[in-house]
């Protein structure tokens, strides 16, 4: 397990033209999250959650990272046994910055996966719908493979296991309102850095070791300095 884990959500990928998770009017890309992100979702509102997800997508294509996806790689493949990479975006930037050693927590937007066998297809940039429909392994439904609220999130097990032996946690672009980054810091951890734009009411900045309340590309330099002494 990894000494260092960097935990990121969407502030990270904002700088990259990809809209955040939700935003004041409770909307994401202008539709309500209980249409299109709640377990039941693709039973009731099936080919529009297919449509979004597919929006979603094909949007991502001429995404391009910024320079906090490229420092994270980076450092991932200089320290690839030290470093974790944990992610709650279903975007491809980190893989696009070369960092392909990364948990997806949510799921992963270019990926669909099979109703019944769980069986996971890679679709690139396409769209699902009117194409993939069926699971070439057993013909049952395919889906986006994205967690849904009320959906299990089996990657959640390797993200705790990956705190066994954490002595460094760093937290980039998440506002703590999915997942409460303060539970995670234990006695073990030595250091805790956490960056966003601005101050959330979900976290508690002041139980971390620093805060540092700027865009993730302009501080991911600061905090790359910090990783690079701790690991020396």
């Amino acid at each position: 397990m990894a000494k260092v884990i960097i935990f990121s959500g969407a502030g990270i990928s904002a700088e990259s033209g990809i809209s955040t998770f939700r935003d004041n009017d409770g909307l994401w890309e202008n539709h309500k999250i209980e249409d299109v992100c709640i377990k039941g979702c693709l039973d009731t509102n099936r080919d529009m959650t297919i449509k979004f997800y597919d929006m979603l997508r094909t949007n991502l294509k001429d995404k391009e990272p910024n320079h906090a996806h490229k420092i994270v790689a980076k450092l991932k493949n200089k320290y690839p046994n030290e470093i974790a990479v944990i992610t709650q975006n279903i975007d491809d930037m980190f893989e696009k910055a070369g960092c392909n050693d990364l948990i997806h927590v949510h799921g992963f937007l270019k990926e669909l996966r099979c109703e019944n066998c769980n069986h996971t297809l890679n679709i690139n940039y396409e769209e699902q719908f009117d194409k993939y429909e069926d699971c070439p392994k057993c013909n049952n439904k395919l889906r986006p493979n994205i967690v849904f609220f009320g959906d299990e999130a089996p990657k959640y097990q390797e993200f705790y296991k990956e705190f066994d032996d954490c002595e460094m946690f760093i937290v980039i672009g998440t506002s703590g309102a999915v997942v409460n980054t303060d539970m995670f810091l234990n006695p073990d951890i030595k250091i805790s850095i956490l960056n966003n734009l601005e101050p959330s009411f979900y976290i508690n900045e002041e139980v971390y070791t620093k805060a540092i309340f700027k865009p993730a590309s302009k501080a991911i330099d600061e905090i790359a300095g910090d990783i690079e002494e701790f690991l020396k």
